[in-house]
């Protein structure tokens, strides 16, 4: 099915109206790349946490600047992946789904965010499955997309479904440079309700996927922007969208192109030493979805 149909020009015209957010982030100050779980991960390459702090308060500034708020969860030495938020948990309408990771060395980080979670007035629901929580899980509308392959297992997607009730569909990683389904698929519109939309759409890179999994992309939503390897291989799907604007990686220069033509405004945040960890804008970003949030 072709992506550029009668659509586009009408979605070029949409006024995209921005969302309040809420975040969870946290500081890089232990950043180090000491071990390796994914393919970005070269313990050989030196890493300036310094470097990796700067980028990182320039995404938290840019929060800020754009109105939306920002939690903070104290990093703890010896876990230098903390600042990938995301894998932290999966929230919504208050409700904090914890994380429990695949590699050893991230095991801890699991229980520091459910600890956060239960001090921050959530209600923590302890995994039984293995789980990398919104690395794996995002909601698009109603439904919860589910990554599986080489971080959260199968059966966390049926465990998810029971927590918040809400419709779970399961995608398939194939390619292990994508190996969170938040670096293979960008959520556009993340709410609707007033001022938002009345179908959630998002960005993805198809050959990030087996060939069942891009069919059930492609019939669930055909206006979505498809994005080149080149823009994926920098990780611009690993974005960050309030309805209009979208934080992304400057070297995505495709993507950037794509969505002012879909009328989103492309904001450019670069974290180029925390992809050395493997990571980007939305790993270092966790949703809070509070029960007062209509999604």
């Amino acid at each position: 099915m072709s992506t550029h149909h009668t659509d586009s020009s009408s979605t070029a015209a949409t006024e995209r109206v921005a969302q309040h957010r809420r975040y969870l982030m946290c500081r890089p100050e232990h950043f180090t790349v000491s071990y390796t779980i994914n393919p970005w991960m070269e313990p050989a390459k030196p890493t300036d946490t310094a470097k990796a702090v700067r980028q990182w308060q320039a995404l938290y500034d840019t929060y800020i600047e754009l109105g939306h708020e920002v939690e903070l969860i104290d990093p703890l030495e010896g876990l230098p992946d903390m600042v990938y938020t995301a894998n932290g948990g999966f929230v919504i309408d208050g409700v904090a789904y914890g994380a429990k990771f695949r590699f050893e060395e991230r095991v801890p980080e699991g229980p520091a965010f459910m600890d956060w979670f239960g001090q921050n007035g959530f209600e923590v629901v302890d995994p039984r499955e293995v789980n990398e929580g919104e690395g794996d899980f995002l909601l698009v509308g109603d439904t919860i997309l589910a990554g599986t392959g080489f971080r959260s297992t199968g059966d966390s997607h049926g465990e998810v479904g029971e927590v918040f009730g809400r419709e779970v569909v399961s995608l398939n990683l194939v390619d292990p440079r994508f190996y969170h389904l938040d670096t293979a698929i960008a959520v556009l519109d993340p709410v609707q309700g007033p001022g938002g939309v009345d179908h959630a759409n998002i960005a993805y890179l198809p050959g990030a996927f087996d060939e069942p999994s891009r069919a059930i992309l492609a019939e669930r939503y055909p206006d979505a922007i498809r994005v080149s390897d080149e823009d994926g291989a920098v990780f611009g799907l690993n974005s960050a969208s309030d309805g209009r604007n979208v934080i992304i990686s400057p070297r995505a220069k495709g993507f950037e192109t794509q969505l002012r033509e879909r009328g989103y405004h492309p904001v450019l945040v670069d974290l180029s030493e925390l992809l050395l960890g493997g990571g980007g804008i939305k790993c270092c970003t966790l949703e809070l979805r509070s029960k007062e949030t209509p999604v």
